[in-house]
């Protein structure tokens, strides 16, 4: 069964497309099959990984108005194992078009059924707001992944999006988790980001990845040449951060295997 990550944060500029593209490409590097559902109208998730706009070319749009299967929109990137449903910028109005549609907060849960098992992660990148899309999102997803820039206005937001966690949970999506809290941005040299990080981690314990990720040149270049990280510079320390941050995620889901597998078996 995949493994459905929604990655969100409805603060913008806090490294959600970087991580999607990033941990997708480290996760297909471990030879991973991985599908990245582009689901923010901005579509930086779409260049960042090569896909040139293109107006005949449909995206997640067809999807939510119904004139597309998730399949055949799904597009090849340049890494081997890592592929791409794109976004546009019709997406913006999914919200008023959708108004009438029932059950439209699992549009993208019920899509994404024919394809379950096929890839060994879905990852979707949310907008940088709570609307219909992120609900989406989070309907769909197995747990959420929370970048966070380490600044002094790091906790801002984050109550909000742990509040609509918590009523997915309880209307929608009753097995949604936390999969982490992700470090951004992280600036070894100023003392206001040791005291963020140390701050998060006292607030949030262990649903803080052990992994940060470096502010870094080439990590801001990499999207402007539609390349993930590994493909524009793998010696970069974050391509080594996201490499990490893959290796975490893996290793946390072999342990949840197990401890569910010890569970049933006790059970039985």
């Amino acid at each position: 069964m995949s493994r459905i990550i929604a990655i969100a944060n409805q603060k913008g500029g806090v490294g959600k497309t970087t991580t999607a593209i990033n941990l997708g490409a480290s996760l297909a590097a471990a030879e991973m099959k991985v599908l990245l559902v582009d689901c923010d109208p901005q579509a930086n998730a779409s260049s960042g990984l090569g896909l040139r706009k293109d107006s005949r070319r449909r995206s997640l749009y067809h999807l939510f108005t119904q004139q597309a299967s998730i399949e055949s929109l799904v597009q090849p990137s340049e890494l081997h194992g890592l592929e791409v449903v794109p976004s546009d910028r019709n997406l913006v109005g999914t919200s008023v078009e959708l108004l009438a549609v029932d059950q439209r907060e699992s549009l993208l849960k019920d899509a994404l059924l024919p394809i379950e098992g096929k890839y060994d992660y879905v990852l979707l990148d949310c907008p940088p707001s709570l609307d219909l899309l992120t609900v989406n999102a989070l309907t769909a997803a197995r747990t959420l992944l929370i970048p966070i820039q380490c600044e002094y206005f790091a906790l801002e937001g984050v109550s909000e999006l742990l509040d609509t966690l918590i009523r997915i949970r309880r209307n929608l999506n009753p097995q949604l988790e936390v999969e982490g809290i992700l470090l951004t941005m992280f600036d070894e040299r100023t003392n206001l980001t040791h005291q963020v990080a140390q701050d998060l981690r006292d607030y949030f314990g262990q649903q803080v990845f052990k992994t940060v990720i470096p502010r870094n040149i080439r990590l801001a270049e990499a999207p402007s040449h539609g390349k993930p990280i590994l493909l524009y510079d793998i010696k970069s320390r974050g391509a080594e951060s996201y490499l990490e941050l893959a290796r975490e995620i893996m290793k946390n889901d072999k342990k949840g295997a197990r401890s569910r597998s010890q569970c049933a078996t006790e059970g039985s």
